[in-house]
């Protein structure tokens, strides 16, 4: 039988619980909410041998009259409900660290940086191709507008803007929007199959609708993209790209104070950037 994800008793300490990802044991460890363990026959927790558990093995039974399934068994006929969650009623808990409201532990904020780093980096190589083209004209006609500002210098002419000349921004922007599009088959393609892209498991994290789990659905992915990639594009456009550069720059380091972890695209999405794989749907 394969239980489903999510905390259980610790087989090496009945004191806390420890998350189950549906096929293998996490590091992630929480303090024990609800009624004691079983006590054994001068009142002290029984313990039973730690469980090396394989992958695709459900939690082993731990001590006896505890059992996991549709229901918790402990002790004399004891039932506690469908399991535990962050929502147990009665026990007081609150969660160890940040987590979805089924108690998936949230990302942390460098997990996440880390992530979209080496993303842009598969990007760029899987774009290069496409992008080589206008790279090369690019950093042409950048050379070619800063030998015109050095021989205009050493003439005396001082007056001079810095605003690069079209040439260079025509070479830019075709840059720009064939990695956009690239970007964008590379996020759909990889977060509704999986909730994530290889950036993302390379650093084992995953994009889940807050409230559901599993890979999100097109319409979410679309929302994310649509919010950062926009704000990265804007960011790009002479004179008024400053002001999108700061709105990208905020959404990126937004989940460094909010409450739910939550980049501005994820708000807008209604995901959350999770540890562990996703399960399929």
């Amino acid at each position: 039988m394969s239980f489903p994800h999510g905390w259980y008793d610790d087989p090496q300490d009945l004191s806390q619980q420890r998350y189950w990802d549906g096929t293998a044991w996490t590091d992630h460890r929480r303090p024990r909410p609800g009624p004691p363990p079983y006590q054994g026959q001068f009142g002290q927790p029984q313990q039973t041998q730690p469980q090396q558990t394989q992958p695709q093995q459900a939690p082993q039974h731990y001590g006896q009259g505890q059992h996991y399934g549709q229901g918790q068994q402990y002790g004399q006929g004891q039932y506690y409900g469908q399991g535990y969650s962050p929502q147990a009623q009665g026990f007081g808990y609150r969660p160890a660290v940040p987590a979805t409201p089924d108690g998936v532990p949230l990302s942390g904020w460098w997990k996440r940086v880390g992530a979209r780093i080496l993303d842009a980096i598969v990007v760029l190589i899987v774009s290069l191709p496409l992008t080589g083209y206008f790279w090369y004209h690019y950093f042409q006609a950048a050379l070619d507008y800063e030998q015109g500002l050095l021989d205009r210098a050493v003439a005396g002419d001082t007056q001079f803007s810095f605003t690069l000349p079209w040439d260079v921004y025509k070479w830019a922007l075709a840059v720009t929007l064939i990695a956009l599009v690239v970007n964008f088959v590379y996020e759909v393609y990889f977060l509704t199959r999986s909730g994530a892209t290889p950036g993302k498991q390379a650093v084992g994290i995953s994009v889940r609708l807050r409230d559901v789990p599993g890979p999100p659905p097109l319409s979410a992915v679309l929302k994310r993209f649509g919010l950062y990639a926009g704000l990265s594009a804007l960011g790009s456009i002479p004179t008024f790209g400053s002001l999108f550069g700061l709105l990208g720059l905020l959404n990126i380091v937004w989940p460094l104070w909010d409450q739910k972890k939550q980049a501005l695209h994820d708000k807008v999405a209604a995901t959350n950037v999770v540890l562990g794989p996703q399960p399929p749907r």
